[in-house]
């Protein structure tokens, strides 16, 4: 194996994690095995206790994983990874990973639907309350930490709004409280954004996203340091088992080395269709990081190398307006998911965020006008032609 150390990030995004076989390959394998042979008896039983390393069971232990686990860890400038089943499950392992009964957590406003039921409704059952600030106002940031808050957790650009979080403030307000800043980096990936150089202490992601890429598998992982992923989520992982399989670590494996290509990709499209969405009529307001009156424009400029494939727009009549658009649209792919090189178009307030309370919607920005794309890597101008039908209707 070369010497990495000095690789830059397209290079470990192809190279990082190879660890080839005595067969030779030049493709990385999968393991497909549920458990692993020992030599020995006294093998097995230092592989158990954890004298010598190795593999003992693949719930935490496959190479196929691995490979993908150290290459994303690489590429985030973490010391270690935990691949989950889902991004879902890479947000439940750094949380219960990281905290206990009678802990407290401050989370954005500004988080993906589900993440908010996970926290509102089963970390409350395990002892751990959540409060919630808005995500640009350090202020209530601060004002929210209390005596046992052990961690603050922002998802940015946030989903749909695309608010951005300052992540070098927000790191330094939590480690002047002994606490820690969990980053949910979905949609910007390491190719677009490392919060970790920033300051952060842990990175999630829902690899089901951007890493995949093609819409293929389903996984997450948590990327972090040696002591706090490596042995505290990971110790989760290893007893509770949300765990990554090895042909979709394989395939995200694969996502991994063409990863920068396609964000600067989809982030140049969502540039252009931003700018054109603002031109239309129907249209009342466009969120995108890379327009200048977005803002945190500046701040996205400067902790960002691209403005990510994510937009949102609101259009004129609400949710009758918004649902002609989307049902009047031929090409775009009304689906809740991103991240896919297929453009795909959603309604928030009755899909993602549908299970908040209209409330809880509203202190959020999600209005029933508002409308999300995932903008692929299609023609723009046949994107463009697609959102036309809907305007026009």
């Amino acid at each position: 194996m070369h010497d990495q150390d000095d690789f830059k990030f397209d290079t470990l995004a192809v190279r990082h994690g190879i660890q080839r076989t005595h067969e030779g390959e030049h493709s990385e394998p999968i393991f497909a095995t549920s458990s692993y042979v020992f030599a020995s008896a006294a093998e097995a039983a230092a592989r158990f206790s954890g004298e010598s390393p190795g593999n003992i069971y693949s719930r935490f232990t496959n190479p196929t994983v691995r490979a993908f686990e150290q290459r994303l860890a690489a590429l985030e400038g973490g010391e270690a990874c935990v691949a989950t089943a889902s991004g879902m499950a890479a947000i439940l392992s750094a949380c219960v990973g990281l905290m206990k009964a009678g802990d407290h957590m401050v989370s954005s406003r500004s988080v993906f639907g589900s993440t908010v039921v996970l926290f509102n409704n089963y970390l409350t059952r395990m002892g751990i309350a959540t409060s919630y600030a808005p995500l640009t106002d350090l202020a209530a940031w601060r004002a929210a930490i209390k005596s046992n808050t052990r961690v603050l957790f922002v998802e940015t650009p946030s989903n749909p709004l695309t608010e951005v979080a300052d992540i070098a403030a927000l790191a330094d307000l939590a480690h002047q409280h002994d606490c820690l800043l969990v980053v949910d980096n979905c949609f910007c990936t390491p190719a677009l954004q490392q919060p970790l150089k920033l300051g952060a202490d842990v990175v999630v992601h829902s690899a089901t996203k951007y890493i995949d890429g093609q819409g293929r598998c389903l996984g997450g992982a948590v990327v972090g340091n040696a002591q706090i992923v490596g042995k505290d989520v990971y110790g989760f992982l290893r007893t509770a088992g949300p765990t990554m399989s090895p042909f979709n670590a394989w395939v995200f494996t694969k996502g991994l080395e063409t990863l920068r290509l396609r964000m600067l990709a989809h982030s140049a499209a969502a540039h252009a269709l931003a700018q054109w969405l603002r031109e239309q009529p129907v249209v009342a307001k466009v969120h995108y990081p890379g327009l200048p009156d977005h803002p945190q424009h500046a701040l996205a400029k400067k902790q960002q190398s691209a403005f990510g494939g994510v937009l949102s727009f609101e259009v004129r009549g609400g949710k009758e307006g918004a649902w002609k658009v989307v049902d009047s649209t031929r090409m775009l792919s009304i689906t809740a998911n991103l991240g896919d090189v297929k453009s795909t178009i959603t309604h928030p307030a009755s899909t993602t965020h549908g299970r908040l309370t209209p409330e809880a919607r509203l202190e959020s920005g999600i209005s029933d006008g508002l409308l999300r794309i995932a903008v692929g890597l299609e023609d723009i101008d046949d994107i463009k032609a697609d959102l036309l039908r809907g305007f026009n209707a």
